[in-house]
């Protein structure tokens, strides 16, 4: 990537996480360029899509919503977006798997060829460490119910092999080695949060109803009541 490619980038980021106007005279001196150059890689990035607001007197932002070409990103990155499609190709649902192909060849499809080449013939994998394992069928129900905030109705066996029938709120979902799947949901039943293994799941469908409480507020709760969960994998049902 050139240095004036790096700078543009750069600049659309800092634009990105400004929450207010900034004049150009800082967004110059934070870029180390000019008036005049910045001038310039203003007016550049918007004749490339960038909905920029403002002028040399107010300042400048952008408007929530652009997104950034591909071709603007250096080969590390991705080098990392590639890597991280080809994990979730391997390890997640057949659904979520599929999601990555078609997004993978849609990055590559918008870049120059000698970068299009190198992408699609990089040397990074990721083995599949289940090839002869079913991957479990509830997790593309858990995913929707997670993104929706939706209760579920889950049938679970403990590692006692006990059953339990139960109303549960899931928020979060964690892959911790190639084959273990776990999520994170208040359970009606214990009144409490509960973490359950996705391959303990013998039923699960959805009930219709939103639980009462956004995601992110019970994302909030529970990391408040389990500081060490994220080093925590045992099962808690």
């Amino acid at each position: 990537m050139s240095d004036r490619a790096t700078r543009l980038l750069a600049l659309i980021d800092h634009l990105r996480r400004a929450r207010y106007p900034v004049t150009a005279a800082d967004l110059a001196s934070r870029h180390e360029v000019s008036l005049r150059t910045l001038y310039r890689d203003i007016a550049t990035l918007r004749a490339q899509g960038a909905d920029i607001e403002g002028d040399p007197g107010i300042g400048y932002r952008l408007k929530p919503g652009f997104l950034l070409p591909p071709l603007m990103f250096s080969t590390d990155e991705l080098e990392a977006l590639v890597l991280g499609a080809r994990w979730v190709q391997a390890q997640a649902d057949t659904e979520l798997s599929q999601a990555a192909t078609t997004a993978l060849a849609r990055i590559s499809a918008t870049l120059p060829e000698p970068m299009r080449i190198a992408i699609d013939t990089s040397g990074l994998f990721v083995p599949r460490w289940h090839e002869n394992k079913t991957p479990e069928p509830w997790l593309p129900v858990l995913r929707h119910a997670i993104r929706n905030e939706h209760k579920l109705r889950m049938t679970y066996v403990d590692a006692a092999s006990a059953p339990t029938t139960r109303i549960v709120w899931p928020f979060a979902m964690a892959f911790f080695d190639p084959v273990t799947r776990t999520f994170a949901a208040w359970c009606e039943l214990r009144n409490d949060f509960r973490h359950f293994r996705a391959d303990r799941v013998t039923a699960l469908e959805p009930t219709g109803e939103c639980y009462p409480e956004r995601r992110h507020a019970l994302l909030k709760r529970w990391w408040a009541a389990n500081p060490r969960r994220k080093r925590d994998t045992a099962d808690t049902d």
